[in-house]
């Protein structure tokens, strides 16, 4: 078994906050980060895939077109965008880096098992200090 990371970078904006929570509730609970005016982050995505080497090509997956499915389904929908309100795969979501990492699984799990390969992880840099990694 092989494991393969891809990097790709998104800049979005969010904010953490319950409509059914008020102000006072969400500022206690999320702090800055239920700013109403909206916050944003230069997310660092790592994806990775594991399986056998293809002896043919000596790939478990062509990198450019990992790059490219990840473009596809999760980059070119959220770079630049609010995820509370613009990213169709976090609608009804609160936009923590949990659910971010979950909603990105969710969307590359069909393509990459289509491949033959196994997606392994989703990892989200959110800042330098803080970054959230999913199994599935």
């Amino acid at each position: 078994m092989i494991y393969i990371t891809r990097k790709a970078s998104f800049n979005a904006a969010h904010k953490l906050s319950r409509t059914d929570w008020s102000l006072d509730k969400n500022t206690e609970v999320y702090g800055k980060c239920a700013n109403p005016n909206w916050h944003g982050h230069n997310y660092q995505l790592y994806v990775t895939v594991k399986g056998e080497v293809n002896p043919e090509t000596g790939f478990l997956v062509d990198l450019k077109w990992l790059k490219d499915v990840i473009n596809t389904y999760v980059v070119d929908k959220i770079d630049h965008k609010n995820l509370n309100l613009d990213v169709d795969f976090m609608k009804d979501k609160l936009a923590s880096t949990e659910n971010l990492a979950i909603a990105i699984w969710q969307e590359l799990i069909a393509p990459i098992t289509e491949s033959g390969a196994q997606l392994h992880s989703i990892k989200i840099y959110e800042t330098e200090n803080n970054f959230v990694e999913y199994f599935g």
